[in-house]
């Protein structure tokens, strides 16, 4: 399933291209201070992040169950104008989930997101710890 597929993902008005997924700063997405609503922008990271799993591990789609268990965010600068999410996992991290993965069928990774402005500015910045379990 493409991420923008999603309903709620649609909802927001998530658009994706070949590398990236987007906001527009538009009416329906923006706060009390015309600033993209942090839900808004949660949303993006979220779904970047998802889609992140899934270009990390394509192997695995349809034979497992990705779950988000935790995420920190924090909001930076308010967003004004059309934002793009951009994901990285460390190596560390996908090492430890790789090792426990294949040992148990399962297992935790966290995946880094930064939101970005079209001007480079960070609006937000977030981890994502997703709950990976075979089917």
């Amino acid at each position: 399933m493409k991420a923008t597929d999603i309903a709620f993902v649609k909802l927001v008005g998530i658009k994706q291209d070949e590398k990236d997924v987007s906001l527009e700063y538009k009416d329906d997405v923006l706060n009390h201070i015309e600033s993209i609503h942090a839900s808004a922008q949660f949303t993006l990271a979220e779904t970047q992040s998802g889609l992140h799993l899934q270009k990390l591990f394509p192997e695995l789609e349809g034979k497992v169950i990705p779950v988000l268990r935790d995420a920190n965010v924090k909001y930076r600068k308010p967003a004004l104008k059309k934002i793009v999410a951009f994901a990285s996992v460390d190596e560390e991290n996908l090492t430890k989930f790789k090792e426990h993965f294949s040992k148990k069928g399962r297992g935790l990774i966290e995946i880094s997101v930064d939101v970005k402005d079209i001007d480079c500015v960070c609006t937000s910045s977030a981890v994502f710890s997703w709950f990976v379990q075979k089917i």
